[in-house]
């Protein structure tokens, strides 16, 4: 794979620029959506999103992004604290910090200040107080040890380049007890390499993706147990509408990531 930084650069102005709706990043539900609301609504239900979910949240924050629904397998409490990585405009945020309550409190995750800037718009917008949104990167979460009950993310930490980080980060800051709940992509067979080394494959979530043998490996040694793996069913055609023509979809799919603390 290219050099880490170089990587980690491109994915941030890719991110920065969706946020400033200059692009749009394909990790995305299809990347010829052209913005539009009802674009936006069919890929987010396509991922798994409900009608209710859409009112739930600042229209701005539903971004069409990510591959599936963490919040729908988190089997959130009211008063719980839950983490999101890489929160973008803060959809799963504010969807989240309906099931918590005003007992419970939701945190934020992203590295690009111009995500961070949206988000915080989406939230004075709002008028929440259980949710804030925190700039930081998820290798080096800005959060205390042991501090949240669950740990979502929504297609984001394939763009990692230190997973195994990742991971032993989310374990550092939950609870005893506490779950991870994510949608991410992962492999299914070995990428070829023209797609391993390709910077719009990977800030499109499927060049940088890891099997999901290793993606299972990782969690136990960073402490995991109960570790569950879900293709989703209709996988194929989420990630095929990203990058059409490819093949892509035959090397990697949409998958929900279950393991306790």
């Amino acid at each position: 794979m290219a050099n880490k930084e170089e990587i980690r650069g491109h994915i941030r102005k890719q991110y920065a620029k969706a946020a400033k709706q200059e692009a749009e990043p394909s990790c995305c539900g299809e990347c010829g959506c052209n913005g539009t609301a009802a674009d936006i609504s069919e890929v987010s239900k396509r991922l798994g999103y409900s009608e209710q979910d859409f009112f739930d949240a600042p229209y701005e924050s539903n971004m069409g992004l990510g591959c599936g629904n963490p919040v729908a397998i988190a089997g959130l409490k009211d008063g719980e604290t839950v983490l999101d990585l890489g929160s973008g405009g803060g959809f799963d945020c504010f969807i989240a910090r309906k099931l918590v309550g005003y007992k419970g409190h939701v945190i934020g995750v992203d590295m690009t200040t111009d995500m961070i800037t949206l988000s915080r718009k989406n939230l004075v917008k709002s008028g929440f107080k259980n949710v804030e949104f925190r700039l930081g990167e998820i290798e080096h979460l800005p959060v205390a040890d042991n501090a949240v009950d669950v740990v979502i993310s929504n297609c984001v930490i394939n763009l990692s380049v230190d997973k195994e980080q990742v991971f032993k980060e989310t374990y550092r800051v939950l609870k005893k007890g506490g779950r991870l709940s994510i949608s991410d992509v992962v492999a299914t067979a070995e990428i070829p390499k023209k797609y391993r080394n390709d910077f719009n494959m990977i800030s499109g979530c499927m060049g940088g993706a890891e099997h999901i043998d290793k993606v299972k490996e990782m969690l136990k040694g960073a402490g995991y147990r109960d570790i569950k793996i879900t293709l989703k069913d209709n996988s194929k055609e989420i990630i095929a509408s990203w990058a059409p023509g490819t093949g892509i979809e035959n090397y990697v799919a949409s998958a929900m990531v279950e393991a306790r603390k």
